[in-house]
């Protein structure tokens, strides 16, 4: 059940009801003017819906220039379709009838893409007779899904020119583990060997003369690398859009901007002691799979660690109880996923509300 907006239109900032999801819109629009900028005409952009799970911010990155959105799940696709885009890529690979039924009748009202590594999987795919875009998920070190670069990815590619129904559109290959590596140097040298294993896959499907529209990946921490090194042709960041504190610690030199902190939880002070005050923001209102939310904005002040519906706040010059502290979460994207509304905040005052269609689509 979608509960209702913690926040109203015009109310002040320190007036929202808490724990709440707030969005500062002046550095959001800025974050998304940086990224489009730098990469126009270079590559396109394919934004990741597993980040905001929300139409609107979708449709304000395709009005920037997106092609479309990339999701995790059918269920993220579905929310995306049904909330008005018209072009989704679903970066995973999706396995089991419900799913591959829900993804057919999906293809029937927008263009759709998925990942295969698997033959079999490519048959149960081919199949449902959808008419679908079909990447061949490589192995460029996530170490995670994807077939190996070079020959492995060749034969797949093979197998789905035999499906009249299935048009082979490239090549997914995303290095989820470099986005978090934190100097420059080492992230730069880890895309570089996925950028040759890319090179060496496409030359081997030119030679066989299969065309290979696009390949497509890259995220937030490391997407100018991808761009620079010339072997994609889309890019696929998410995080950037609101950025979180884990993605703060990376180092941050040319050719990657630095982004601002646009995403927050705010917070109430519920209980005060004299070394600790207790904020009413915890596990279920901060993810903390990446580490600790930071306090914004207040030196000195550290959350210390969690429990299901409390914080810890130590430090110097503690709040006061009933006081609002700004926590930047340590990873965005689950963070958002605690939440059914966006409260959109610009000079401290509510601007808008968005709600967070996806949130819980995990299957």
């Amino acid at each position: 059940m979608t509960q209702a907006a913690p926040a109203k239109v015009g109310q002040r900032l320190e007036d929202v009801d808490t724990p709440a999801l707030i969005l500062d819109l002046a550095v959001f629009e800025k974050n998304q003017k940086t990224l489009f900028d730098l990469v126009k005409n270079r590559v396109r952009i394919r934004p990741h819906a597993k980040t905001h799970k929300c139409p609107e911010v979708a449709k304000r990155q395709i009005a920037l220039g997106a092609v479309g959105m990339c999701c995790q799940k059918v269920s993220e696709a579905e929310a995306m379709v049904e909330g008005g885009v018209a072009d989704v890529l679903v970066t995973n690979e999706i396995v089991g009838a419900p799913k591959l039924e829900r993804l057919a009748a999906l293809s029937r009202r927008a263009k759709v893409g998925v990942c295969v590594d698997n033959g079999e999987n490519l048959n149960a795919l081919a199949s449902t007779g959808a008419k679908l875009d079909i990447y061949i998920e490589i192995e460029v070190g996530m170490r995670r899904c994807g077939v190996a670069p070079g020959k492995p990815a060749l034969a797949l590619a093979k197998e789905i020119l035999r499906h009249k129904n299935l048009r082979f559109a490239g090549l997914q290959a995303y290095h989820g583990r470099a986005q978090h590596i934190r100097g420059m140097e080492e992230r730069h040298a880890a895309i570089e060997t996925s950028a040759q294993q890319v090179f060496h896959t496409r030359k081997l499907l030119e030679k066989a003369g299969i065309p290979c529209p696009i390949v497509t990946g890259a995220g937030s921490g490391t997407f100018m690398l991808e761009v620079e090194a010339g072997a994609w042709d889309e890019i696929q960041p998410g995080s950037y859009a609101f950025m979180d504190a884990d993605y703060a610690k990376n180092e941050w030199a040319a050719p990657l901007p630095r982004f601002e902190h646009a995403l927050f939880v705010l917070s109430t002070v519920m209980s005060r002691a004299p070394q600790h005050a207790v904020v009413d923001a915890g596990l279920k209102a901060s993810s903390v799979d990446s580490g600790m939310p930071t306090v914004w904005g207040r030196e000195g002040l550290r959350y210390t660690h969690a429990s299901d519906e409390h914080g810890w706040i130590e430090g110097a010059k503690l709040p006061a109880l009933g006081e609002k502290l700004l926590l930047v979460p340590g990873h965005c994207d689950p963070t958002i996923n605690l939440y059914d509304w966006y409260v959109c905040v610009r000079n401290a005052r509510v601007e808008d509300l968005w709600p967070i269609t996806a949130r819980g689509a995990v299957y």
